[in-house]
């Protein structure tokens, strides 16, 4: 609990001088579901409410007691303590001065310490209100609404382990819960909920206070856009308790990696803001974004389990890419797209020409849900080569959508909005079915036939009728079933096991293949892997990307091929883009190599000239 000094009447007559306010810009006594009593008078508004008296003890002689209220007609009560500075009584102003104030009684009682007088006197309250300094401000305001409203204006005494502190009245009460709503308000407006940070709103109030002072300093503002990659299917295999963990770890492993000034935001979902200030060039803004990629090829612990997670990463620098703040995280968000083509687990500056992210989410879906019938959606496809003979022995069909007015685009761009309308189990048996076509095309005029890919989403692959599915498909295309691979990502595979393992049985009786893709990056249960009749795991190109530099992340190819060895299971190691990666993932053994250093994904009409010239 918040513990801060306040500016109550204390045994010595001084009140310590409270802390200073805090910033209304970070979250403070807000997060808390009650205040103490040293948070009630933090306020100088309510500070000013009280004469800073000392209490009097029960040796105090009543006269003297009566003075006080007479000096100053701003003290309500003066509370009566004892010699161990326990409280044990409470004068109120108006019973006192009208029973005091006769002449008889101040020559009968005047001259009588209070002590001798507390019993009989029916002016002197000596059962008032006390309460622990720890009590909260909603458990006093019911403790006074029952005893009766008058100690709202008489006041009650605060203690600190029975011995007094201070006394407060209604008016200290009254101020303190509307401060304490006050910051809740402005909490719930400014910071995410769940991760605790701030949020979209209070980023760009700071956004534009940061640009603003750049002008004057003659700096610079770097904003990046942060998406977690294939959180979704995380969030869908392992639970949405599970993803929330993930998301408050994600919050605070950002954190570590900016400097104090400097601020994470979450925008919504899986998507965070990191808001760069007084940088004195744009390289400080990629050192940043290189540690965040770095830092997050280590693996997450989320419920005892070890679960990795990759990130892409969109840079705008203010004022070099624009001028308006507002504009910036358009530009950030462009460059993040950038780098999820590029292949996720990494990060792209801005640059003019790029296609701007932020897409118009309705307009998107309205034209998605005519994309296939107007024969938008293509398929690129992108070689698997083995290791051993350096020849093409299969391909992934990757999907692209050829928007009439948005150009081609990545499925970063539109396969969220596709799972979350329900439209991906359309565009699902769209790419099943042209996939198959595809492949027998091929298979007439290509010798061996190659094997064709094609990853599966988890909302497509826990329909009912799935199998029946690529049943159907196979027989209208004719095609021989053991030159389709499907792939399950990891989490969608461990995600309901035991029903997963009917499914992969029924398809294993069609004669089709099936692989693990983004092995690596989810939760494996081993026994369950034994079980799972799946011909190939794909390594996850989160371990792939500069692996030269990742000593680590060498040995866990390793082990992930040795795995595969003991399960009689073949690899594949996705996202192979340089010599390097080429040289060291062959010496750990894959038997597949996947990505840009090979070759990119191509249309169709291209896969057979490159065959060709390639193979």
């Amino acid at each position: 609990m918040l513990k801060r000094e306040a500016g109550l009447d204390h045994a010595h007559g001084n009140s310590p001088s409270p802390l200073p306010y805090e910033n209304l810009s970070k979250p403070s006594v807000a997060r808390n579901a009650y205040l103490d009593f040293k948070d009630m008078q933090v306020a100088p508004s309510v500070r000013q409410l009280h004469r800073m008296l000392p209490p009097v003890t029960r040796s105090a002689l009543c006269c003297d007691v009566l003075n006080l209220f007479m000096q100053d007609a701003s003290i309500y009560a003066i509370p009566v303590i004892d010699e161990a500075s326990v409280p044990r009584a409470l004068i109120e102003r108006h019973a006192y001065i009208e029973y005091f104030s006769r002449t008889y009684s101040i020559e009968v009682f005047g001259r009588k310490p209070l002590s001798q007088i507390v019993d009989i006197a029916p002016a002197i309250n000596n059962r008032p209100i006390v309460v622990d300094a720890a009590t909260s401000i909603d458990d006093v305001a019911a403790i006074i609404i029952d005893a009766g409203m008058q100690h709202m204006v008489s006041g009650f005494i605060v203690t600190d382990e029975k011995k007094y502190l201070g006394i407060a009245n209604g008016h200290s009460l009254l101020n303190s819960i509307t401060q304490r709503k006050q910051d809740e308000l402005y909490y719930l407006a400014h910071y995410d909920q769940l991760t605790r940070i701030p949020n979209r709103m209070l980023m760009n109030d700071r956004l534009h206070m940061a640009c603003r002072e750049a002008k004057r300093n003659g700096t610079q503002v770097g904003l990046m856009f942060v998406d977690l990659d294939r959180f979704k299917q995380i969030n869908d295999t392992m639970g949405h308790g599970f993803g929330d963990l993930l998301l408050q770890a994600v919050a605070e492993r950002l954190e570590s990696c900016i400097r104090c000034n400097d601020t994470v935001a979450r925008l919504g979902g899986d998507e965070f803001a990191v808001l760069l200030v007084n940088l004195p060039d744009a390289r400080e803004a990629e050192i940043t974004a290189r540690r965040i990629v770095d830092y997050f090829r280590l693996p997450f612990s989320i419920l005892e389990r070890e679960i990795f997670i990759t990130a892409s990463l969109g840079i705008a620098i203010y004022p070099v890419d624009e001028t308006e703040s507002s504009s910036l995280l358009a530009k950030a968000d462009a460059a993040m797209y950038e780098a999820k083509q590029s292949g996720r687990n990494a990060f792209r500056c801005y640059a003019p020409g790029l296609a701007m992210g932020l897409m118009d989410h309705s307009s998107l879906e309205s034209d998605l849900r005519h994309a296939i019938a107007r024969n938008e959606l293509v398929l690129h496809y992108q070689p698997q080569v083995s290791v051993a003979s350096g020849k093409t022995i299969g391909v992934e069909a990757l999907i692209r959508w050829q928007h009439p007015q948005r150009g081609l685009l990545s499925p970063a761009a539109f396969i969220r909005i596709a799972e979350e309308s329900g439209l991906i189990i359309d565009i699902g048996n769209w790419v099943l079915r042209e996939a198959c076509r595809q492949q027998r095309a091929w298979a007439l005029c290509h010798n061996p036939p190659l094997r064709m890919a094609i990853n599966i989403s988890a909302v497509q692959f826990r329909r009912r009728n799935f199998t029946e599915n690529v049943r159907r498909i196979i027989q209208e295309t004719g095609i021989d079933p053991c030159h389709i691979e499907l792939e399950l990502t990891e989490n969608n595979a461990m995600h309901h096991a035991d029903d997963v393992l009917n499914t992969l049985r029924e398809l294993k009786r069609i004669g089709v293949k099936l692989a693990i893709d983004d092995f690596g990056t989810g939760f494996s249960n081993l026994s369950y892997l034994q079980r799972f009749p799946i011909d190939r795991l794909k390594i996850d190109q989160s371990f792939i990307r500069g692996i030269e530099n990742v000593p680590a992340n060498e040995s866990i190819v390793q082990a992930i091929v040795s795995l595969a060895r003991s399960l009689s299971l073949e690899t594949v190691a996705e996202g192979v883009e340089t010599a390097a990666e080429y040289e060291l993932t062959s010496a750990s053994a894959c038997d597949e190599i996947q990505g840009y250093y090979h070759a990119r994904p191509m249309p169709a009409e291209d896969l057979l000239n490159w065959l060709s010239s390639n193979q």
